[in-house]
């Protein structure tokens, strides 16, 4: 052994060897032994774990660390604190160029000279074990500065609220004003105007599956492999790659079955960052699971925001014009590198999107806070903005003693108006509003359930109904994040090769969160080859072997993921018909495959089994034609060629009932009515739908991150943040209008979030129904008892 690694002798554990003070690995001294340097069998690096002292504090300064006794603990190997971390591992700013104006601080892995949120990581301690690793948190001792904490959106821009950053100047991170048409003009012409203002409460994805990462750096090839709870690879691939300063085909991220995401697990987090740049830092595998109390406190939060809304419309319910002042607090960064301007962008834009008024005004600030960060979610902006619309569009109806459903045929964008471009800018290749709202009242009976609320409230029991038509942004274009400078595919590729056992291999760079990918890929292949499904294996979140995509995210798996496989899959079935015609002597369009047997075009007679031509193409070759050459395996990308997205819509309906007395909504059914395009797997777009519904019902009655003044998260645990339950679930019935876009051959949209999308509306708009006869509203969601008895002056 050298001297070198004698000197460390103190620090050697079973296991593992040292070069001065790198730990290497078996590859390395063997090769060094070679060179006659180091001769010692040694065996892999162990698994470390890391744990994170987080900030108890919503703001403060970190005046010291002492982590004397952590270190001292056996079984640390490691207690790291930001300023060395970051000689590593660089900061990032989450802004986009293309959202003019926007500002951010610069982030770190671990927090340097201040702490800015209540769980934000400040110490990172690498052990053995987790409980180690933990145990040896709780002996760090900090002293703590602690400053005034911004909480409230309202005040944030206030000239006597404490600026977060002071080299930004405020507290103000991107503003944006909207304008489309003559809005004076409108409220001027108007018979009415209506206005209110909508506060939608903070909440999170809670996913089954917490937050998990594990980093594996080979020092002797410089290349570091993660294994990650998370939605796109190559974008997590970049990232690394970029601020750990090792070259991109050195970095290998590996995502496979992921359990639940809701779009938290497409963002860049500190903790995540740290474990990989401490992977490099120790030359050992390094593991990061969030625990649900961490995952309270530094998962990314979604959805705060204060909405005033006006409407201006006719007697007879048309609305002529429309203004929206959004204000969304959304912590104290923006959210790397996607930015945390996103949802508010989104709810100004998609508002007035199911209507056909041209009239309308948007203003929106997104402004810092010291709380947990704030950033996509499932549907991002959706519920907020079509909770705000129709529920303006119910508070007309109420107003003007309308009819709801007339209301909202009156002012949709028609069958005839189609391509229709938005006040917004978002343009429509073809909705439908009015046939998915024909086809809800159908099955739902609607005028049946009207008669009854009616008769019951005669008995005191107050139920109501509640629509919601929404529309959904699915498979963003070509342009979507690379316009702002992010390196976030817009494009994905899929891979098929046929095996010599005439079984195919699918890799493709869409993810699978439990959606059901993997089966949505394997079907549009198995289509597209003419092979039964169970022929099609289907391989994805690999960034080493999966062709450069996106991944998951934006309901875009179908949409480009699924084109691109069905490109891929025609490709390859001509090359296999070709293959087939230079064995049986004849012309390729002779030839079909049908249920992975070559059969005749014409006759259907079976001609050549498949594993009978991957058996010849690739072991006797010598039998073909010469100078034919097999060409078994192809690639296809697909870049999408529509303006913007491809919208989805449909509407939603809610049946509730409100007990007066204690405030508590009962639901009794629910139904929804979606057009996602062309369906590929029924019963999974069923699924989808039904379980965004749940989330967007845990959002309208439920789910609620709630803070003091100080900053303090009170709803950190399971027991507190309420999540639905299957006992407080209705029977959600769920149907379909098809509408395919003409811009994809498969005519494929997506279906992922339109569920969340309405839901949170239909929920509010029932609530108010039911309160009608107080002549009793609510505009606040959670929509909790409290909620309920306030607005019936009963608290």
């Amino acid at each position: 052994m050298s001297e070198e690694a004698r000197s460390a002798g103190a620090r050697i554990t079973e296991g593992e060897s040292y070069i001065g003070k790198s730990v290497v690995r078996p590859q390395t001294a063997r090769l060094l032994a070679g060179r006659g340097v180091f001769t010692d069998d040694i065996k892999l690096p162990r698994m470390t774990h890391v744990a994170f002292l987080r900030s108890s504090h919503a703001h403060a300064r970190i005046v010291s660390i002492d982590a004397g006794a952590a270190k001292a603990l056996p079984g640390v190997v490691a207690v790291i604190a930001g300023e060395e971390m970051a000689r590593v591992c660089g900061g990032w700013v989450g802004t986009l160029a293309h959202f003019k104006g926007m500002k951010s601080a610069k982030q770190y892995p671990l927090a340097i000279g201040r702490a800015t949120w209540q769980g934000e990581p400040v110490v990172a301690v690498v052990a053995e074990s987790r409980a180690v690793a933990e145990d040896a948190v709780a002996r760090i001792a900090v002293e703590w500065d602690p400053l005034p904490a911004v909480t409230d959106p309202e005040t944030a821009l206030d000239p006597s609220t404490p600026v977060i950053h002071p080299e930004l100047g405020d507290n103000l991170a991107f503003e944006l004003e909207l304008t489309s048409g003559d809005v004076d003009r409108a409220f001027r012409e108007a018979d009415a105007v209506y206005s209110d203002t909508f506060w939608m409460g903070r909440h999170t994805g809670v996913t089954l599956e917490a937050r998990t990462i594990l980093a594996d750096f080979d020092l002797s090839e410089q290349r570091l492999t993660v294994y990650h709870s998370f939605q796109a690879p190559n974008m997590m691939q970049d990232i690394l790659a970029r601020h750990l300063r090792i070259p991109e085909h050195n970095v290998r991220v590996i995502t496979k079955d992921v359990g639940g995401s809701f779009g938290i697990k497409v963002h860049i987090y500190p903790d995540e960052m740290a474990a990989c740049a401490l992977a490099v830092m120790l030359g050992r595998p390094v593991k990061f699971v969030a625990d649900r109390f961490e995952s309270f406190l530094s998962d990314i939060h979604a959805r705060d925001h204060r909405v005033k809304a006006e409407v201006a419309v006719k007697r007879d319910g048309t609305i002529l014009g429309m203004k929206v002042d959004d204000l969304t607090g959304i912590g104290p960064y923006s959210v790397y590198p996607r930015t945390s301007a996103v949802e508010g962008n989104q709810t100004v834009r998609l508002t007035p999107c199911g209507y056909k008024f041209r009239d309308y005004a948007a203003s929106l600030k997104v402004v810092l806070q010291n709380k947990t960060p704030m950033c996509q979610y499932r549907a991002v902006g959706h519920p907020i903005a079509f909770a705000v619309m129709e529920g303006m569009v119910d508070r007309v109806a109420r107003e003007l003693q309308l009819d709801p459903v007339e209301v909202r045929r009156k002012n949709y964008i028609t069958r005839d108006m189609y391509p229709y471009t938005s006040p917004t800018g978002y343009f429509f290749e073809r909705l439908s509003h009015e046939e998915a709202l024909d086809r809800l009242l159908e099955i739902s009976d609607y005028p049946a359930l009207c008669a009854e609320r009616d008769t019951l409230r005669s008995r005191g029991i107050y139920r109501g109904l509640g629509l919601c038509t929404f529309i959904e942004l699915t498979t963003p274009g070509p342009a979507f994040y690379g316009v702002g400078g992010a390196r976030i595919s817009s494009q994905d590729g899929c891979t098929i090769k046929l095996e010599p056992t005439g079984k195919l291999i699918c890799m493709t760079g869409v993810t699978e969160q439990g959606q059901g990918t993997d089966t949505m890929i394997a079907q549009v292949v198995a289509t597209a080859m003419g092979v039964p499904l169970d022929d099609v294996r289907v391989l994805t979140g690999d960034t080493m072997v999966t062709p450069y995509g996106g991944g998951t995210w934006a309901s875009r798996g179908a949409g480009i993921g699924g084109e691109a496989a069905l490109l891929a899959g025609k490709a390859l079935k001509e090359n296999v018909l070709k293959v087939a015609a230079a064995i049986l002597a004849c012309e390729p369009m002779d030839l079909d495959l049908r249920r992975g047997r070559i059969v005749d075009a014409g006759t259907g007679e079976v001609r050549l089994d498949l594993g009978e031509l991957g058996r010849i193409a690739y072991f006797r070759p010598d039998t073909l034609p010469k100078d034919f050459q097999p060409e078994l395996a192809v690639t296809r990308h697909y870049v999408p060629r529509h303006q913007g997205f491809a919208f989805t819509n449909g509407i939603q309906l809610s049946h509730v009932e409100v007990d007066v007395d204690t405030g508590f909504v009962r639901l009794l059914k629910h139904w929804a009515v979606e057009d996602c395009g062309r369906i590929i797997n029924p019963r999974l777009v069923d699924e989808q739908v039904r379980g965004a519904v749940v989330q967007g019902i845990g959002a309208a009655l439920f789910e609620h991150c709630v803070y003091d003044e100080q900053g303090q998260l009170l709803t950190g645990t399971m027991g507190d943040y309420l999540v639905p339950m299957a006992a407080e679930m209705p029977e959600i019935v769920v149907d379909h209008v098809q509408t395919p876009t003409l811009f994809a051959e498969g005519g494929f949209k997506g279906a992922g979030e339109a569920g969340v999308a309405g839901a949170p509306g239909a929920v509010l708009n029932a609530v108010n129904d039911a309160l009608a006869p107080f002549n009793a509203r609510v505009t606040r969601q959670p929509i909790t008892p409290d909620v309920i008895l306030k607005a019936l002056d009963k608290l």
